[in-house]
């Protein structure tokens, strides 16, 4: 099923989400990789706030390429979720409704998806050039000494997902499997 959704996403949208639904999401995304979630769980271990608030708001596992004049941004392609397992169930507990990366999670992260109502999105890896196309602007807004691991603000619209891990625990990885399996 193909679905519009507007960012910030509301606890309703994320939990009416299935696994294999295709998403375009159009609103405000944020971008942070291995870096930056580990500067932001260092924060939160101090005590200190985030320099986002994640609450119903999407993290992008993405660090662009340097933007082509008049352009936004650069290629923006997806990067390894996985990298982000030891932080996605402290983020999903404090109200963050969504990520976007490729590959597979944590059984810790499943579980913070399921305790959450939240969800997983895969974007198309190897495609950051197309995906780029929806981002209509893009600002550094934390953690700039990062370089392209930064924290960004994104406008996208219409940008392609494709839900992985829905609210319920349903994981595409899994399930796909099983329509091709030989028994």
């Amino acid at each position: 099923m193909d679905r519009q959704i507007s960012l910030p996403m509301s606890k309703e949208d994320a939990k009416s989400l299935r696994s294999g639904d295709y998403v375009y999401l159009t609103g405000t995304i944020y971008t942070a990789r291995d870096a930056a979630h580990k500067r932001m769980q260092e924060a939160l271990d101090r005590g200190e706030a985030l320099p986002l608030d994640v609450k119903d708001n999407v993290i992008y596992y993405m660090g662009p390429s340097p933007a082509r004049e008049g352009r936004p941004i650069g290629s923006a392609g997806p990067t390894t979720a996985s990298r982000m397992d030891k932080y996605a169930p402290a983020l999903l507990d404090l109200g963050l409704i969504g990520m976007i990366g490729k590959g597979k999670r944590s059984q810790a992260v499943k579980d913070a998806i399921v305790r959450n109502g939240a969800v997983y999105f895969a974007a198309v890896g190897g495609a950051g050039a197309l995906l780029s196309k929806s981002i209509l602007s893009s600002e550094v807004i934390a953690y700039d000494d990062l370089g392209t691991e930064a924290i960004r603000k994104l406008a996208v619209k219409d940008f392609p997902v494709i839900v992985v891990i829905d609210s319920e625990g349903n994981d595409l990885y899994e399930t796909a499997i099983l329509a091709y399996r030989k028994d």
